[in-house]
């Protein structure tokens, strides 16, 4: 099944069913009010939404409304936690080489992580806004799921099955601001903004043949100004399955129904198939040239971020943003 949430309601939305197709849509709050109520309770839930979607899939919906991306919130507003992880190793390889530096051995089995903005998540098509372009304004196209109750200890074979929800995310980053904060040795906060999430989130079962093992195997695209930046193939040069980073994140303690977890910015061993961020092609003009030459995002700039099924319909529909001036 597909879900989403309609922007009101209050700062968490309203819980929608979404039909395969992303056409039409049904409220839910007959069966819970948000995507939190229905996760924090998703043995209970998740059987009636699917029973919602059958119902609008067959067209036996009478209050079922046409979709419009427009009027969505992120499918989960806000959330309890959001752990971003990096489990594409070519592109940590290519941010440390541009600086002259190797991969530790450690990277290839324990992955890196960090916590990230968690308290609001800009809807599918809201502006990326901005007071500086100083700051180094850039995309990152990821995959994140969406877990229910994972327990402390939790092993990546249990993870597994606490993977509920699917989705695509934008996680925005301001690359000028990252080398002073990691210099102080405590992490992101200034550098990592608000992500945006897909319109909506799938099932598992929805994905078919392209999820396996825990991870979503299909290229992720993603549009720089209407022009193809990146298409990497998501399950390819993924170190660790996102069973595997779950079971990282719940080493010490457990995991609330709600978890985001993102993948890190998808990139291949192939740089034919381009990049999920501005980021890495700086960082390949520098291996190559010696300098970048590709600008961070300006005002005015828009970035949408896709990934379609082999019939070409996507599965979870298109974050399309642009960066416009923060005028407070």
């Amino acid at each position: 099944m597909k879900l989403g949430s309609l922007k009101k309601g209050g700062r968490d939305g309203t819980l929608i069913v979404v039909n395969r197709a992303l056409t039409q849509a049904v409220e839910a709050t007959d069966i819970a009010p948000t995507l939190q109520a229905a996760l924090d309770n998703w043995d209970h839930t998740a059987p009636r939404l699917n029973t919602l979607f059958e119902q609008l899939q067959s067209g036996e919906c009478d209050q079922a409304f046409a979709l419009d991306f427009e009027q969505l919130a992120s499918p989960l507003p806000r959330a309890y936690q959001f752990l971003d992880g990096s489990a594409y190793l070519p592109h940590v390889e290519r941010v440390r080489k541009a600086r002259g530096a190797e991969v530790p051995e450690s990277f290839f089995t324990d992955p890196l992580m960090y916590q990230a903005v968690s308290d609001g998540f800009l809807g599918p098509r809201d502006d990326i806004q901005m007071a500086e372009t100083e700051w180094g304004i850039d995309f990152e196209s990821e995959i994140g799921v969406i877990t229910d109750d994972v327990a402390m200890g939790a092993t990546p074979q249990q993870c597994a099955d606490h993977i509920q929800l699917v989705t695509i995310l934008n996680d925005v980053s301001l690359r000028n601001l990252i080398p002073g904060e990691l210099a102080k040795g405590f992490g992101f906060l200034q550098s990592k903004p608000r992500s945006a999430l897909a319109p909506v989130v799938v099932t598992p079962d929805e994905l078919g043949d392209a999820w396996i093992d825990s991870k979503l195997n299909r290229p992720l695209t993603t549009h720089l100004n209407g022009e193809l930046f990146g298409e990497p193939e998501a399950g390819e040069d993924m170190q660790f399955s996102f069973a595997e980073l779950l079971a990282h994140a719940a080493k010490s303690r457990p995991l609330a129904a709600g978890t985001i977890m993102g993948s890190g910015t998808i990139a291949n061993q192939d740089t034919g198939r381009g990049a999920s961020c501005l980021a890495e092609k700086r960082m390949l003009e520098i291996i190559a040239n010696g300098k970048p030459e590709t600008p961070f995002m300006q005002f005015g700039d828009t970035v949408k971020i896709d990934m379609l099924d082999p019939d070409g319909q996507s599965y979870f529909g298109a974050i399309e943003q642009q960066v416009v001036e923060y005028k407070g």
